[in-house]
């Protein structure tokens, strides 16, 4: 059975926009609780890891480049430091917002947030991949 290529997009987007969808709630929850700074910096974290999500949901595979060496040690390698910053970008982003909703103060987690965006955004254009 053939499938639309439109239709089968649709499922790429689910995950950014989820994440998208659970920013706008912690904001709503945390603004009407009177932390609009707060809410604020949550939205902007999960929505900066909601574009990090969509950029990357047409990746086919992993770039091999030569900082990594050749043949399947690279490639082990490569998955391994690619897998390491998406455990570590969830842990950043999770913690940040549940620090918020728990009233805790969320510098720290929205100052490692930042540089994660910031060191993406860097080593993307940096890599030749653009935008």
């Amino acid at each position: 059975m053939w499938i639309a290529p439109e239709r089968r997009s649709l499922g790429r987007w689910a995950v950014p926009a989820l994440a998208l969808g659970a920013g706008v709630v912690v904001a709503a929850v945390l603004a009407a609780d009177g932390r609009t700074g707060t809410a604020l910096v949550a939205l902007a974290a999960l929505a900066g890891y909601a574009a990090y999500l969509a950029y990357r949901r047409n990746e086919p595979a992993l770039p091999l480049s030569e900082g990594f060496g050749s043949g399947h040690r690279a490639r082990a390698h490569l998955r391994a430091a690619a897998m390491t910053g998406d455990v570590l970008t969830v842990a950043v982003v999770g913690s940040l917002v549940v620090q918020a909703l728990r009233g805790a103060d969320v510098t720290a987690y929205a100052w490692l947030a930042l540089v994660a965006g910031v060191t993406y955004l860097l080593s993307a254009l940096a890599g030749g991949r653009g935008f």
